[in-house]
């Protein structure tokens, strides 16, 4: 019994150690496997032309505005148009009692009679004596008379015959009709009301809004700047008679319809420091209503030769610069301070800091460091064709540069030569 249980004891030992020893030699053949090398989406940056617009807060506004108010006194009998609805340039809209200004045009039409009869008989008499003091047969005093009476008859018949004018005006008046083509307001009054022409009552308002304007407050900082740049030649007007705008409505979509811009103020209000610009956008289907908030995109001319870069490809280092991560010829990552421009479009414009053709990493860039290797990955056709969508867009809202971004060569501005 002793030596079979020694036996096993022996056979139990050398099993482990043989386990053990396995176990060791695999751990020896089994190295931690390197880590895979990171991919990056890359792009080519170059240099190229790239439309700038600005951003521009505003309200909508009527193309003509005309209220419509009484212009004699009197009861309103009718009122001849629907409240909302579109009327026509001399539709009318209101009448007024009529006829205390049918008596005046008669009174005034007999008085011309009057007059003018008058006129016939001191005009007859002056003949008569023009023969007679000839022969000495009436004495020039009462020659003189006559003439003056013939003169005073016909200044009374200009007279008569400018009372009754006025009466055919006056009763013209009392058919109220619409001075402008447009869109009727709610009525001020109601049928029966007393109307004063003395105080301009005020009957209704007529706004035409096909077209409409657009009522935009830019900075004169911003203008200010456009102008150096402008004349520095770091920006170039685009040609066109009337700088293009674009709307985004309140609701966030985007007014289908493009409209220009008219004219840039000349005068800086003292109170917001902001310089008013008016754009005019067709209208025809009513869609834009006086007064609404909008946000209107501005063309403000072209900046030449000129780099830009994706948004996400830019990061900001502990001292505030903006900086890239490139990829060298080796493959490997170098981060590069860059100084940026205005924001256009998702993209910064890089004033100095890169040159044409060098790769730059744009996404990922929070989990890369500086000296690794990396393997590049073709850019997605949709993210390409996002690159490439600057100088062949018609350029984008453009912001201000970043603070640390010193230098930039476009600002948010009108560009105020394009508008008149």
């Amino acid at each position: 019994m002793p030596l079979t249980t020694l036996a096993r004891r022996s056979v139990l030992a050398a099993a482990v150690t043989t386990v053990t020893l396995t176990l060791a030699a695999c751990g020896e053949d089994k190295k931690p496997a390197p880590p895979p090398v990171p991919e990056v989406t890359v792009m080519a940056v170059k240099h190229d032309s790239v439309p700038l617009k600005v951003e521009l807060p505003g309200r909508t506004a009527p193309f003509l505005l005309a209220e419509v108010r009484a212009r004699v006194d009197g009861i309103v009998q009718e009122r001849r148009f629907v409240e909302g609805a579109d009327v026509k340039q001399g539709q009318p809209l209101y009448m007024i009692d009529a006829a205390p200004y049918r008596a005046a045009l008669a009174s005034a039409e007999a008085t011309l009679q009057r007059a003018q009869a008058n006129l016939t008989s001191s005009s007859a008499q002056l003949d008569r004596y023009k023969v007679l003091v000839g022969g000495n047969a009436v004495s020039k005093q009462a020659f003189d008379n006559a003439e003056a009476a013939q003169l005073q008859a016909a200044a009374d018949v200009a007279s008569a015959k400018a009372a009754v004018t006025t009466a055919k005006i006056n009763l013209g008046y009392t058919s109220v009709v619409a001075p402008i083509s447009g869109r009727s307001s709610v009525s001020q009054v109601t049928q029966g009301a007393y109307v004063q022409g003395g105080s301009a009552t005020l009957l209704t308002t007529i706004q035409q809004i096909d077209p409409m304007y657009v009522d935009l407050q830019q900075s004169s900082v911003e203008g200010l700047a456009l102008r150096r740049d402008i004349a520095a030649g770091a920006l170039k007007l685009d040609g066109a008679n009337h700088a293009t705008v674009t709307l985004k409505l309140e609701d966030g979509t985007t007014y289908k319809r493009t409209g220009s811009l008219e004219f840039s103020g000349v005068t800086v209000d003292p109170a917001t420091g902001s310089v008013t610009l008016r754009a005019k956008f067709p209208n025809p289907d009513h869609l834009l209503l006086p007064g609404m908030y909008v946000r209107a995109s501005v063309s403000q001319g072209v900046r030449p030769d000129v780099m830009r870069v994706p948004a996400p490809a830019v990061t900001r280092n502990a001292q505030g610069e903006a900086t890239v991560m490139l990829v060298g010829a080796d493959n490997k990552l170098v981060q590069r301070t860059i100084e940026t421009g205005a924001l256009v479009d998702g993209h910064w414009l890089v004033e100095k800091g890169l040159q044409d053709n060098e790769r730059i990493v744009t996404s990922g860039i929070q989990k890369l460091k500086p000296g690794a290797v990396v393997k590049v990955r073709a850019a997605a056709p949709a993210a390409a064709a996002n690159a490439a969508n600057g100088a062949a867009a018609g350029g984008a809202a453009t912001t201000p540069s970043a603070p640390a971004a010193a230098g930039a060569g476009a600002t948010g501005a009108a560009a105020p030569a394009a508008a008149h």
